[in-house]
């Protein structure tokens, strides 16, 4: 029996995001931060580096994806990940934080873009691009139910271990994910260089039912310096100037980017839940419930991608409310209840990301794949800092609740621009 190429490139992808985020220290780690003397300006501070380094270094990394081995890469970044959690273990203090944020953050940026860049190419050379969407859906759900199992394994491992069981763990499970970064497979661009100069504002309709013409795959051979420096500032030069550029490629990036942007939220449900009184094992839970919602979104976004433009900026009208009266309901203290509507409108946040990026990719004709969907990631980054920024600031003044209710604010925004700025969906 010959084996289902789709099927065996979605098991290789949902090894690989499954492993990348089953850490329990996800759940505790800005609890970690402030029972170690922390306040709530300085673990802003600390997501602020993570993000700033991640920024910095977003579209360069994303260049070099497309200019060298992307498997090898994504290996590099496993490995970087693994490490920022040694950092944490061996030296538990603001420098120690701050340095394993640094290498987080540089892990994340080798990681975003390249991973959507391989699988989409993949797809292609193998003539099955519309699996995409699916695929990317499988994969981000089982990064979520790994999340989940990963968060709800984090209140018996502290009770058995404290912070150092759930620490070492998180390292161990950092050296599978590396395993599974070994199994992913090396594809070829998916376009041929040439069409390089044809990129105009108004391109050709260009979708997954549109055969495109696949390049020789990367290559590891011994070659100068100056060739790989020429092809990384060409793919820069060629990825930017198509984000940019092309009107239905930009709008893409920008709705991509806010969509993964608001996820940063999520650094603060911790505290948000203390602050409604629950205990560490219980926020724990209540950490998972978001989980729970941004899991179901990603499953279903499988059946969701067919819908209309304007039914996802509904839908996500829907979740700012649901996600500004949950926030408003935990600091009076219905925290359960709260923490299912911000779970509900994480669902669909989840959701209309994947979507999103999936009509990114159909968009994408340049061969600087990985490239534009940094440029994406980059200003997500933007979004965080702004998040991060605003939280540091606002918490002097607002409860924790008040303060989180108000970033609901952006689904909102968010909601007003899905109509016009989510790219069309190809046309079979």
């Amino acid at each position: 029996m010959r084996r289902d190429p789709v099927r065996d490139l979605t098991v290789r992808a949902v090894l690989f995001k499954g492993t990348r985020d089953l850490l329990p220290i996800y759940a505790l780690y800005g609890v970690l931060f402030a029972d170690h003397g922390l306040s709530t300006a300085q673990i802003s501070l600390l997501l602020a580096l993570w993000s700033v380094t991640a920024f910095v270094l977003e579209v360069p990394s994303g260049a070099w994806a497309d200019t060298v081995s992307r498997r090898g890469l994504l290996i590099l970044s496993c490995v970087l990940q693994a490490a920022c959690f040694t950092i944490w273990m061996l030296a538990p203090s603001f420098a120690g934080f701050a340095v394993g944020f640094v290498v987080w953050g540089i892990a994340g940026a080798l990681e975003s873009g390249t991973f959507e860049a391989l699988i989409y190419d993949d797809l292609v050379a193998r003539e099955k691009p519309s699996a995409y969407a699916s695929i990317m859906g499988w994969a981000r759900g089982a990064q979520e139910s790994t999340v989940l199992l990963a968060i709800l394994a984090a209140a018996p491992l502290f009770a058995l271990g404290g912070y150092a069981l759930v620490g070492w763990v998180s390292v161990a499970i950092g050296v599978i994910h590396t395993l599974a970064a070994l199994a992913l497979p090396s594809a070829p661009v998916a376009i041929s260089a040439t069409a390089v100069d044809d990129l105009d504002d108004d391109p050709e309709p260009v979708g997954p039912h549109v055969k495109q013409v696949a390049v020789a795959p990367q290559s590891n051979s011994p070659s100068t310096a100056h060739g790989t420096s020429s092809r990384y500032l060409s793919m820069l030069k060629t990825g930017v100037a198509e984000a940019l550029h092309v009107r239905r490629v930009r709008r893409g990036v920008l709705l991509g980017a806010l969509l993964y942007g608001v996820t940063a939220f999520d650094e603060y449900f911790g505290l948000l839940a203390v602050s409604g009184g629950a205990s560490t094992s219980t926020t724990a839970l209540l950490v998972g419930v978001t989980v729970a919602g941004s899991l179901t979104g990603s499953l279903l976004a499988g059946r969701t991608e067919s819908l209309s433009s304007r039914t996802f900026a509904a839908a996500m009208f829907l979740a700012g409310i649901l996600f500004i009266a949950g926030a408003l309901a935990v600091g009076a203290a219905w925290i359960w209840i709260g923490f299912i509507g911000i779970g509900i409108a994480y669902g669909i946040d989840f959701n209309a990301e994947v979507v999103a990026g999936a009509r990114l990719q159909d968009a994408i004709e340049g061969p600087a794949r990985a490239t534009v969907t940094s440029v994406s990631g980059l200003l997500s980054e933007i979004v965080a800092l702004a998040v991060f920024a605003f939280v540091a600031t606002a918490t002097r003044y607002l409860s924790m609740s008040t303060t989180i209710a108000l970033l609901g604010t952006i689904l909102l925004a968010t909601a007003l621009l899905t109509p016009t700025w989510m790219p069309p969906r190809p046309a079979d």
